[in-house]
């Protein structure tokens, strides 16, 4: 099979291109620096200019949507919000124009999405069905909820349509481990806020193994929750992280008003509570290699 990649020089990108070819499959990246050195074909784009290589979708049978700038990085200002929701927007409308033309032989589209869509619900078990949260009331929501629509959209073209919402991916290489980890790691590390908001999370391994799953098996359509199975607390979760890296935790918990004062309303990122439930992907038959936390941090730390 021959898969196409936007976002491909992230860190879900990155790992999931190495393991696809692992796969036998041909690989190739949309990017907005296509002279760039690589040793995967690489197309060149443009999303906020509407501009794509015309050869890029007649290459492809699937593509793999993982476009759109990182929501933890920087205060989230008017423009900054506005650039969050346009990057993950803007490619695919691009990619819903282009697709919609003849001479392109694409049947799946797999487009990113994120748990961020049901919003701070405390210690609810969240499936793919729940309710999501009102967009009024909560930005990462909105953003989601119409990042999902745009995907969808291309879906009535006739392709099938996978949206995986993705939970925290953990990796010593990038995302929310890294700040997390280094505070650990020179005994700054405390729980945020209460400590009881729940944190669904999932090992970058098993993120680009189901990716690829859902890449291969037709059978999957639709939302599905990429997360592990076994969901924590921010408090479980940092004191995980010291016993597997060998810190005592020492400091109290950071209140939560230190941390809207420091971070504005990005602080929902880590005071928002999303208890995420697995059931369906398990249903699908996908097994996880790393389901406990201890062990996923494990394979990193120890």
């Amino acid at each position: 099979m021959k898969i196409l990649i936007t976002g491909g020089t992230g860190m879900i990108g990155q790992r999931l291109a190495e393991l696809l070819l692992d796969h036998g499959h041909d690989v190739a990246l949309l990017t907005r620096e296509p002279s760039k050195s690589s040793h995967y074909r690489l197309f060149g784009w443009d999303p906020a200019a509407g501009t794509i290589d015309p050869a890029a979708l007649p290459y492809a049978d699937c593509v793999v949507n993982l476009a759109g700038s990182n929501v933890a990085e920087g205060k989230w200002t008017a423009s900054r919000k506005h650039e969050i929701l346009r990057s993950r927007l803007d490619g695919l409308e691009l990619l819903h124009r282009e697709l919609a033309k003849p001479g392109h032989h694409v049947r799946t589209l797999l487009s990113a999405s994120a748990i961020g869509i049901y919003g701070d619900r405390g210690d609810e078990l969240l499936h793919e069905n729940s309710p999501t949260a009102a967009p009024a009331d909560d930005f990462l929501a909105d953003v989601v909820l119409q990042w999902e629509a745009a995907a969808r959209g291309i879906g009535a073209l006739g392709l099938r349509v996978v949206l995986p919402r993705i939970g925290i991916v953990l990796s010593p290489e990038g995302g929310a481990l890294v700040p997390i980890a280094k505070t650990v790691r020179y005994g700054a590390g405390a729980p945020l806020g209460s400590g009881r908001q729940y944190m669904s999370w999932i090992h970058l391994d098993d993120m680009c193994r189901l990716l690829a799953q859902m890449v291969h098996d037709e059978l999957w359509q639709g939302e599905y929750n990429a997360v592990a199975p076994n969901p924590v607390t921010n408090q479980e979760f940092t004191e995980t992280l010291a016993q597997v890296m060998h810190r005592p935790l020492v400091l109290p918990k950071v209140p939560a008003f230190g941390l809207k004062l420091a971070m504005g309303e990005m602080s929902e990122i880590v005071l928002g509570s999303q208890r995420v439930s697995a059931d369906k992907v398990l249903s699908q038959g996908f097994q996880f290699e790393y389901p406990l936390l201890k062990a996923a941090l494990e394979s990193f730390y120890e």
